[in-house]
């Protein structure tokens, strides 16, 4: 609750002075969030202190205030019950420190610390790795704004569809640790749209089998979308690629970004492929391909026809995969073109 009305007030000179003699880059934070500077109170040396007792040296100090400059108005109180807080997943302070700096804004965010608290208890005890803990407290923070209350509900919603579609007891909590660590943001989904998502799945004449399999595939991604935009994303490919209901599904299962994607997006990147002459039998035969962005796409036709490999007459398989997979497909056909073509039972002509 810190006013941003910047009319007619002026800097804070203690503030100032205080951020000075730190070496912080003023400059900076008056491009970023000048209203920070305006505040009657501000705990630079303080919040300083304790990033220091952290092991972090002047430099460290000051990117972190230049990088989050809000991290001033907070009492010493709040950020030393981050640090504890921070610290039941962080195995030392100096890892603690290399994620503040890294992801400032993610720590000085102290508002939610009860729920925070909760929630951190909460995923250790479903059995989540700290680093995993850590990853989620950085890169998906707001997980943790949640009640916990709310958050064990939608566990125990997956959990329980998981049994529902077929899965074992015995392999349920690996499934919902593998769920939950490739994709966070599950738990910003309500369980109803959760179980809305799944029946929409069910009554389009996927089985039980199936659903598990997309679950799994797409990483729970599918609870971040809605049955209306997953219908017309597969009526879209069912009138691109002229197939029956039977045949659309096995094209969704060997490819869920046909249901993940939008019309717009399936559109861009189907019209980027036919440009650069591939057909619409190639696109069905090999549907992963729209997984991949138009630009991705481009450069990889472009660096196998460098290779003489011609895509449209081949299958488009090697275009397929992570940057890692390409990179394996594009060396064997460069060392096939390499390698020379040798017959050990012709003669050999040798001049006099």
């Amino acid at each position: 609750s810190y006013t941003t009305d910047t009319k007619s007030r002026e800097e804070n000179k203690k503030t100032l002075e205080s951020l000075y003699s730190l070496s912080v880059d003023i400059t900076k934070i008056r491009r970023l969030k000048e209203w920070v500077l305006l505040q009657d109170v501000a705990y630079v040396k303080e919040i300083a202190g304790i990033l220091q007792e952290m092991g972090a040296d002047e430099t460290t100090v000051a990117n972190i205030i230049e990088r989050c400059p809000e991290a001033i108005l907070h009492t010493p109180a709040e950020i030393n019950a981050q640090r504890a807080l921070w610290q039941l997943v962080c195995q030392n302070e100096k890892q603690l420190i290399k994620l503040i700096e890294q992801f400032p804004e993610s720590f000085f965010t102290t508002e939610y610390q009860k729920n925070q608290k909760a929630n951190i208890l909460f995923f250790q005890e479903l059995g989540l790795k700290n680093n995993i803990i850590t990853r989620f407290l950085t890169s998906a923070p707001n997980i943790f704004y949640n009640p916990v209350e709310k958050n064990k509900t939608v566990i125990e919603t997956l959990q329980r569809n998981y049994l529902n579609l077929g899965g074992s007891e015995a392999n349920m909590k690996i499934w919902i640790l593998k769920l939950l660590s490739q994709n966070p943001f599950i738990l910003l989904n309500t369980s109803t749209a959760i179980q809305e998502n799944l029946e929409f799945l069910q009554k389009n004449g996927f089985t039980d089998e199936e659903v598990l399999q997309l679950l799994s595939k797409l990483k729970g991604f599918i609870f971040q979308l809605n049955s209306t935009t997953m219908q017309k994303s597969m009526l879209f490919s069912k009138n691109i690629f002229k197939c029956s209901d039977q045949e659309l599904k096995q094209l969704v299962l060997k490819c869920p970004a046909l249901l993940y994607y939008s019309v717009p997006v399936l559109e861009e990147r189907l019209e980027g492929l036919l440009k650069e002459g591939i057909s619409i039998a190639q696109i069905r035969e090999t549907p992963m391909v729209l997984e991949l962005t138009t630009q991705i796409v481009q450069y990889r036709i472009k660096k196998l026809s460098a290779s003489g490999y011609d895509i449209k007459s081949g299958n488009l398989e090697s275009l397929n995969g992570t940057k890692k997979d390409f990179e394996v497909t594009y060396g064997k056909i460069q060392s096939k073109k390499e390698r020379p073509i040798f017959n050990p039972v012709a003669p050999l002509h040798i001049e006099d």
